[in-house]
């Protein structure tokens, strides 16, 4: 893995569901799995990455091998008016 990639990413899906967003996580997962990154899915979106704990977990590559027929989002999104706010914004980084 290049010098310059992270190490570690987190993947949200944001918005109303739209075709095509199972197979946007499944392709970011798995390329950032085969360039040596660590994955992890932020579950309901923007709402996850401000609750954290459990709603943040480890993705692998099996986790994305079933979920192209599936539809909507299968990490979830919410609407998250607490990351509208400064405060919301700083639990969110921590």
């Amino acid at each position: 893995m290049a010098s310059n990639l992270p190490t570690s990413i987190g993947v949200l899906t944001s918005g109303g569901d739209a075709q095509g967003m199972n197979a946007a996580v499944r392709a970011v997962v798995r390329s950032a799995l085969h360039q040596g990154a660590a994955v992890h899915a932020i579950f309901e979106g923007y709402q996850g990455m401000v609750d954290g704990g459990d709603r943040i977990r480890s993705l692998s590559w099996d986790d994305v091998g079933s979920i192209l027929h599936r539809g909507g989002t299968v990490i979830g999104t919410a609407r998250c008016p607490a990351f509208r706010e400064r405060e919301g914004r700083r639990r969110a980084a921590r």
